[in-house]
């Protein structure tokens, strides 16, 4: 069990294949590179890779798209098969195809064919949105939502609901928590003058009047994400942890994604946001939509963790089926929120997520007389029965260099005010191709505050 709750996602599913190989030359008819083709991967696109990015961690999820007869349809549906339940609406036509030659990784052309009219909906629809604790529609201009949106303005008042939008899309149902156009998208919609943070807080602005949005959150690439209230007012920008370096093809549904599933688990916008933000981040730094690593065999869904689970061991075995595996450590002494904000966080990242938890003598050194307060029996407990953590390893040196070494993670994940130049163990991971990262941490949370706090309750009020 992971914890996670059940997401929908409703929306337009393409089929995208990438043909890489290299171009050294040029056509002798004409002045068009030749790529000498290397390899051909094909994948579930669109709406389908939304939903394959919100299942990662083991969340159920449902899709809701219009599929056919044609083999597209069924390259999707073979690829789909044990990661996400879909619910069909009759596809009238060919799913489309879109096809992106590309030459040392990047893109020279591409190729869309194919599509077709989605039909009307059944009651699986229905039942289907009626158990979702969030709903994200992924438009692409297809005519799915526009299929589904009598039953998607149903489920609003009850149910946060993302929708990511297409221009060539309808406008989302009345009511959506949050809506998520790139500043092109955002530009197309509602055009002006600008690229300021001023001109895309303004647009976003009118934008969530014009839709009756609860918030629209204009994505800025590798400056992060900037969110916008009906009526203006002050904008909040969450930026990128780090500027990743990758194809950044696939980071919107990543983004759209990861903001859903964050609010189907309860997460405040801002919060799922922040979540959201770092996710797209890491999944362009490895390898957006191509990364191979994304469409190998999926693990089961009970397959994380459970109390007891050797670190080492699972590390190896995600692995081994191409998964990314995250790790963070700390003292955990008494668990708090910004605790669980950074371990759900971390989770979201990649494919497991291991603690590298402080032995008691470690804490005592770090943190001196009477610390820790709890065990490190306990605090390993207390971390083994959240769902976001998958593992839990102890050290008893001042920090975690020698066991990182050994239990070798892709993410090394630190939350609060850190830079990443600045944490020791950036270097280690550096080693073997890791990356750290730092993810928001709620302000005002920590042990000591805690300890503080209880030790002042604890004292009896003078006598009159």
């Amino acid at each position: 069990m992971t914890g996670l709750k059940p997401l929908v996602v409703v929306g337009d599913v393409l089929l995208d294949e990438d043909i890489e190989g290299v171009a050294t030359r040029l056509s002798p008819d004409a002045p068009a590179p030749v790529v000498d083709v290397a390899r051909d991967r094909r994948h579930p696109g669109g709406a389908g890779l939304a939903a394959a990015l919100a299942a990662r961690g083991g969340r159920e999820v449902v899709l809701v798209t219009a599929l056919g007869d044609d083999s597209a349809s069924e390259a999707v549906r073979r690829e789909l098969s044990g990661r996400v339940r879909l619910v069909e609406i009759p596809l009238t036509g060919s799913l489309p195809v879109k096809t992106r030659v590309l030459a040392g990784g990047r893109p020279l052309v591409r190729i869309d064919r194919g599509g077709g009219t989605p039909g009307e909906p059944d009651g699986a629809v229905r039942d289907a949105l009626a158990q979702a604790h969030a709903v994200l529609v992924a438009d692409y201009g297809r005519h799915t939502a526009s299929a589904v949106r009598e039953h998607l303005a149903a489920v609003v008042p009850r149910t946060p609901l993302v929708w990511d939008p297409h221009p060539k899309g309808d406008a989302p149902v009345p009511g959506a928590r949050l809506v998520t156009p790139n500043a092109a998208e955002a530009r197309s919609l509602c055009p002006d003058e600008g690229d300021s943070l001023r001109a895309h807080a303004e647009r976003g602005a009118r934008l969530a009047d014009r839709w009756q949005a609860a918030g629209v959150a204009v994505t800025l690439g590798e400056r992060g994400v900037l969110l916008a209230r009906p009526g203006g007012g002050t904008p909040m920008l969450i930026p990128a942890p780090y500027r990743a370096v990758g194809d950044p093809c696939g980071a919107g549904d990543c983004f759209a994604a990861s903001t859903a599933g964050a609010l189907a688990d309860g997460a405040l916008p801002e919060e799922a946001l922040q979540r959201a933000v770092a996710e797209a981040a890491a999944f362009v730094a490895e390898g957006g939509a191509g990364n191979p690593a994304l469409w190998r065999t999926a693990p089961p869904a009970d397959a994380a963790g459970a109390p007891g689970t050797d670190a080492f061991a699972l590390a190896e075995q995600v692995r081994a089926r191409g998964g990314t595996v995250v790790a963070t450590g700390g003292c955990f002494d008494l668990l708090h929120a910004g605790h669980v904000g950074l371990l759900d966080s971390a989770r979201g990242i990649g494919d497991c997520l291991v603690v590298c938890l402080n032995s008691d003598a470690s804490v005592a050194r770090l943190k001196g007389p009477g610390r820790p307060l709890n065990p490190v029996a306990d605090r390993v407990r207390v971390l083994e029965a959240l769902g976001s953590v998958d593992a839990v390893a102890v050290f008893d040196e001042d920090t975690p260099e020698e066991l990182l070494t050994r239990l070798r993670p892709d993410v090394w994940v630190k939350g609060g005010d850190y830079c990443v130049q600045d944490l020791p163990e950036a270097e280690v991971l550096r080693a073997w191709g890791g990356q750290a990262v730092v993810l928001p941490y709620l302000d005002g949370r920590s042990t000591t505050l805690l300890a503080r706090r209880a030790a002042e309750a604890a004292v009896p009020p003078p006598a009159p």
